[in-house]
């Protein structure tokens, strides 16, 4: 089991724009780790009870800038990213003409092409490297923020023909140095599609278990009686309905797919259990087979891994990378012209 990545880069201030429960645990676990964090949020409480915790706080996103941070972290609302990246871009220039290195930005959100989109917009996209740590609870708000709520998380890293290999590694490096994490490279529209079935997705049907429920003529009852299935298959669908339907919204290509397939499959199964046909029944709660044994064997620890290593000045490096983050390999080690990653073996048919 790779557990984290030996980067040689060293990252030593971060900037934070927003702070949230991720952009606030991001803060707080560099900060617990001795990492010099600037961070800013545009609520003025929110500033001051990150103070009273430990983070360095000032009044904008410029501010964080200024401080040329070696890695800047976005973590506002998705709606709310468009104005920060013009704020950021409309600063840049004086930086760039004083001299000296400059940020590379990335970002904490649950859907990548829209972020990358907005960065194109900003006129910043090279230097932005897209980032999502695979981390959260149903609550919100700096106040539900934790230092122990990323290390040992897996983070995907989305790179586009326009990443280059310095700020590639360099968000590596902050991802498996001081935010412990595990790193997977892909693309935007692979991720987008992946986080539709394992997050948003998730949250719709969360939701409409919460749905059916409120409708139900049996709803006091069914409240009583709700054990362990019944709140697990709902935690998510308890937090901010807003930052929920955000969330679904902002990947409302992939997500609409992947809900036109599911509305296919339960109409099939109803169908299936009105006429009983046993055989259709069968096949619908079998039919998942590959996956629960991927799991287990995942769960099991059992599987070796295979190391390849990919130079990053070789010819479709990048391709090269996501195609093996596409099959499951993780970032193992990286170097100054180099990232080996871990291959899992393939996945049960």
């Amino acid at each position: 089991m790779v557990t984290g990545v030996e980067a040689p880069l060293a990252v030593t201030r971060v900037g934070v724009v927003g702070l949230g429960l991720i952009g606030g645990s991001v803060a707080r676990t560099l900060v617990a780790a001795g990492v010099d964090v600037v961070a800013t949020d545009p609520d003025g409480a929110t500033r001051a009870q990150a103070w009273d915790a430990g983070v360095r706080t000032v009044g904008s996103a410029a501010e964080v800038l200024v401080e040329r941070p070696d890695v800047l972290v976005l973590a506002p609302p998705l709606a709310a990213l468009p104005a920060v990246l013009a704020e950021l871009a409309a600063e840049l220039p004086r930086l760039v003409a004083d001299g000296g290195p400059l940020p590379v930005l990335t970002d904490v959100g649950s859907v990548k092409a829209p972020v990358r989109a907005a960065a194109r917009v900003a006129g910043l996209e090279d230097r932005y490297v897209g980032a999502h740590p695979m981390a959260g609870t149903e609550e919100s708000g700096f106040a539900a923020s934790r230092d122990d709520l990323l290390p040992g998380c897996t983070w995907a890293v989305t790179v586009a023909p326009t990443t280059a290999a310095g700020d590639l590694l360099r968000v590596l490096a902050l991802i498996a140095g001081p935010l412990r994490g595990v790193a997977r490279v892909v693309e935007d529209a692979t991720h987008d599609a992946a986080v539709a079935l394992v997050s948003h997705v998730p949250h719709v049907l969360a939701t409409e278990l919460l749905n059916l429920t409120t409708a139900a003529p049996a709803r006091a009852l069914a409240l009583g009686l709700a054990a362990g299935s019944f709140r697990d298959g709902t935690r998510v669908a308890r937090t901010d309905p807003r930052r929920t339907q955000a969330m679904v919204a902002g990947n409302a290509d992939a997500v609409v797919g992947a809900l036109r397939d599911a509305t296919r499959h339960l109409d099939a199964l109803a169908d299936a259990l009105e006429g009983g046909d046993d055989a259709a029944v069968t096949a619908f709660f079998d039919a998942a087979d590959p996956v629960r044994a991927a799991l287990a064997e995942a769960a099991a620890g059992d599987a070796s891994p295979r190391t390849e290593t990919v130079a990053l000045g070789e010819p479709g490096w990048r391709e090269r990378l996501v195609s093996l983050g596409a099959a499951g390999a993780v970032v193992a080690r990286t170097g100054r012209d180099a990232i080996t990653l871990a291959v899992p073996p393939p996945s049960p048919k």
